[in-house]
């Protein structure tokens, strides 16, 4: 399952996901991993979420980004919501089909194993394809 959460840069989507982040970490029975373009919610989400600087891994493309998340499962199949904030600023790319063929990755991947999938993305709505309109 995908959430897509959209909207341009100062309408809410950080605080909004904070606070998914932080009812996440009382109420998932597995683990939760947040992964944001840079540390800017070090300080703001609860201690138990495993927090990820896509930074220091250089996620600056999908291909690398699914490896990543491939990864993460691999190592701990405990995992059961991951967050990713910033999507598009983290991989360098405008909202286009190569985001729409991510996110629907994330959806069959998130069925496979059991793992729900929560993104923003800092762009307006208008800008979504229509294959990105389902997640949203």
């Amino acid at each position: 399952m995908v959430r897509l959460i959209m909207g341009v840069k100062g309408s809410g989507k950080t605080k909004q996901l904070i606070e998914l982040i932080n009812n996440a970490a009382k109420d998932e029975p597995g683990n939760v991993v947040c992964i944001e373009a840079n540390r800017n919610m070090t300080y703001d989400i609860h201690y138990h979420i495993r927090l990820i600087d896509a930074q220091e891994y250089k996620l600056n493309n999908y291909d690398l980004f699914r490896g990543f998340i491939s990864g993460l499962y691999a190592g701990n199949y405990d995992i059961s919501h991951v967050f990713i904030d910033n999507l598009c600023k983290t991989v360098g790319q405008d909202v286009g089909k190569e985001t729409e063929d991510f996110l629907n990755w994330l959806d069959l991947f998130g069925e496979r194993n059991n793992i729900k999938f929560t993104v923003t993305i800092s762009a307006d709505i208008s800008s979504a394809t229509d294959g990105m309109q389902k997640f949203l």
